[in-house]
């Protein structure tokens, strides 16, 4: 079983990054071979400043690393480390048609955020099938919003297979029940984000207990005082599925939990549960993030164990599409 997802080094990560894709990680290295890639190319598709860049790839590693990923027993790497990513992204696009592009929904919510709508953000998609394809990938673990990114990859591989003979493995999307949409503590209807979210609503993975508990007091509930889950509550369905992922409970067991609890005492529970659930992170980030040139040395043997399948996937794609000579593969 071999199991990738890529990340984005971009900004402080938070609490909806951490339930939706820390934790599968740290999950999925044990059950299979992962790999693990901080997709800084992808970062480059929307204005940005390039000394905070690579200063992301290491904050986003070492919080990676304090969550749990371990780079002896998971490939851990930076896209830009294997120039094989950015070559199959373009051989892919002759697989890949425009109507497809146009109708990802995340190119029209990025292209309305900017004034300047860079050609990456409307290709950037192909990027990401060539991400999951280069590593022959079994399974995928995604936040529910990549949904649609997951669909084009296994339509771009099947696509590619049937006209160029089977090459690639169509992989699949696993997505979280619980969890797998934490929303912004201050707007319930709209995702935790690192750049569009509130201030208050945004729980950052590094934030101190204090900060943590603040934020959780002033969240934003719902009219009424019962404590259930339900679409015409997303304050406290939020919180509910915070609390159930943070506690490994059941959202049943807890709306039974608080069932005569107001407000006030439900969502200090959830703060101090977020307060635990973060700690270990906390606790070993800041040692990991001042010794980059450890990190660095980490990031460079990923790059060499992920380049070992990317450039054997390349050797395959570029026979199968005739391109450069015979057993022109890197």
């Amino acid at each position: 079983m071999r199991i990738f997802s890529g990340i984005q080094p971009t900004g402080r990560k938070h609490l909806g990054n951490y339930i939706g894709a820390m934790v599968p990680y740290v999950e999925g290295q044990e059950r299979g071979d992962g790999i693990y890639c901080l997709v800084d190319l992808h970062a480059t598709t929307v204005p940005y400043d390039p000394a905070k860049l690579r200063s992301d790839v290491y904050d986003l590693q070492a919080v990676l690393m304090a969550a749990g990923l371990d780079p002896q027993r998971c490939v851990l790497f930076r896209q830009s480390d294997v120039i094989e990513h950015a070559e199959l992204q373009w051989l892919l696009n002759s697989v890949t048609a425009y109507g497809e592009l146009s109708r990802m929904t995340q190119f029209k919510d990025k292209s309305a955020q900017h004034e300047f709508v860079s050609a990456g953000i409307f290709n950037y998609p192909i990027l990401m099938v060539a991400d999951i394809l280069l590593y022959n990938t079994d399974e995928v673990p995604v936040g529910d919003d990549q949904r649609q990114h997951v669909e084009l990859t296994r339509d771009v591989a099947q696509r590619f297979n049937a006209r160029f003979g089977e090459t690639f493995v169509v992989p699949k999307g696993v997505y979280q029940e619980v969890g797998a949409r934490i929303m912004d503590l201050q707007v319930p209807e709209k995702k935790m984000s690192t750049t569009g979210g509130t201030p208050q609503g945004t729980v950052y993975v590094t934030d101190d207990a204090d900060a943590i508990i603040k934020k959780f007091k002033s969240a934003v509930t719902d009219s009424g005082r019962e404590i259930r889950h339900g679409d015409d509550k997303p304050g406290i369905s939020n919180l509910l599925e915070i609390l159930a992922v943070t506690r490994a409970s059941t959202i049943a067991a807890l709306e039974r939990e608080f069932d005569r609890a107001g407000y006030g005492d439900f969502k200090l529970a959830v703060g101090e549960a977020v307060v635990e659930f973060l700690a270990p992170v906390r606790e070993q980030y800041g040692a990991l993030r001042a010794d980059e040139q450890g990190l660095e040395r980490t990031l460079k043997a990923g790059a060499e164990k992920a380049r070992a399948i990317a450039t054997q996937t390349m050797a395959d794609v570029r026979s199968a599409m005739g391109v450069g000579p015979v057993g022109s593969g890197r």
